[in-house]
């Protein structure tokens, strides 16, 4: 029997009972657009966590002396700052280098002093979209710094306070001054608000007895995925001496591990969609074999061979798993546009409450923005498609095993 011949009997067989077969294509393609959609609202959490993650505070890989992160001591610096950051933005595969001080101090208004950190950074970089202080417009010049909103409430700091800091410079001295509150900052990053004072990279070198030194360079990759094979590669440049380059995955296992869960929720997911969609399929292509058992045996017997009948139930369950899909596709693709454009407000749904969460040290939005890539539809399309002929394999079973002379008399 032709190809051809065979694919329109087996589209007019589909459409033989209209409800039964309404009824597994509803049933497949809501299968699929909640896949599509969870799909969409899982993609924009992984690359939100990565986003969030790397941008704000740990960028795709970090240069240190080889003990300041276990110690954080002030004296493990990374020295000639300049000419290391100089070197790795010639490096084709780095967008951006960012230097930065860490310094423990004391912050005055009054009499009481507070614990901060002290936080020198190139506020020209920090201050680019999606990195630690995006948006910021506030110039500091003259010993004028930024404060973290919840430092500046435990304090009762308003914009323009001069406050006190004492330290210790990197000689062993006391590092002290005078700074002016230019502005109140809220990072994505949960310390930067609680402790945090933020000044130009100079002025903290300057205040602690730097010269060119600094404790960090954070590196942001052009390709994030390279981020492991960027760090392997800058351990082994001269330029860099004994300095320890590690890349995200290293500085923060737990937020790994978080993506990771996120991976696995979807494939949970879409197993159990799949288990569905197999069940619909296979549930009407049966009923539809029992019901044409006199029409096959009648072919049978008028010398159709048995592979041709599986062929015509195969492409019965394929259309069948392919037109649901696309429904599916075309329901769950404008649901998630739609999202998209305008956003899902989790605490507008929970009844209010905070915009935020801070969980391990970010601050979280309660506002998601779902979205698909081209391979999210084609992986659930296939894998309809795939479901659908592994359904077809026990009714084509059945068929293929009939009795002409017994199917006649049933």
């Amino acid at each position: 029997m032709p190809g051809f011949m065979m694919s329109r009997i087996a589209w007019r067989n589909l459409w033989r009972n209209r409800r039964r077969t309404g009824l597994a294509l509803t049933a497949i393609g809501l299968s699929v657009a909640l896949v599509l959609i969870y799909d969409g609202m899982l993609r924009w959490e992984s690359d939100w966590l990565l986003a969030t993650t790397t941008g704000p505070m740990l960028g795709h890989a970090q240069v240190h002396a080889p003990e300041w992160r276990r110690t954080r001591a002030m004296d493990q610096t990374l020295r000639e700052v300049p000419r290391l950051v100089d070197a790795l933005r010639r490096d084709p595969e780095i967008a951006s280098a960012t230097p930065r001080v860490y310094a423990p101090a004391l912050a005055a208004l009054g009499q009481e002093g507070f614990a901060v950190l002290v936080l020198g950074v190139d506020l020209a970089e920090e201050s680019r979209p999606t990195r630690l202080l995006a948006g910021n417009t506030t110039r500091l010049t003259g010993r004028r710094v930024l404060m973290g909103r919840l430092l500046a409430a435990q304090m009762g700091v308003q914009p323009g306070a001069v406050i006190a800091l004492v330290g210790q410079g990197l000689d062993g001295s006391l590092a002290n001054d005078l700074f002016t509150v230019a502005a109140l900052i809220e990072t994505p990053v949960d310390l930067v608000n609680r402790q945090t004072i933020v000044m130009p990279l100079d002025e903290a070198q300057s205040l602690f007895v730097m010269s060119d030194e600094a404790h960090e360079i954070v590196i942001y990759a052009r390709d994030p995925a390279r981020a492991a094979a960027l760090a392997a590669r800058l351990n082994g440049r001269p330029d860099l001496g004994r300095a320890e380059v590690l890349d995200w995955q290293a500085l923060a296992p737990a937020m790994v591990d978080l993506i990771r869960l996120v991976e696995v929720a979807w494939v949970f997911v879409l197993v159990l969609v799949l288990i569905a969609a197999a069940s619909g399929v296979a549930n009407t292509m049966l009923m539809a074999t029992f019901e044409r058992t006199h029409e096959f045996g009648m072919l049978l017997a008028l010398g159709t061979a048995p592979s041709h009948i599986v062929r015509m139930i195969v492409l019965e369950s394929l259309a069948l798993g392919v037109i649901g899909a696309l429904l599916g596709t075309a329901l769950g693709g404008a649901l998630v546009a739609w999202a998209h454009h305008t956003g899902i407000d989790y605490a507008a749904l929970t009844g209010g409450g905070p915009s935020q969460l801070s969980v391990f040290g970010m601050n979280w939005s309660l506002r998601i923005y779902p979205r698909l890539a081209l391979i999210d539809i084609a992986r659930v399309v296939i894998a309809v498609m795939v479901t659908s002929i592994v359904a077809s394999a026990w009714p084509a079973a059945r068929a293929a095993r009939l009795q002409p002379a017994r199917a006649l008399r049933d």
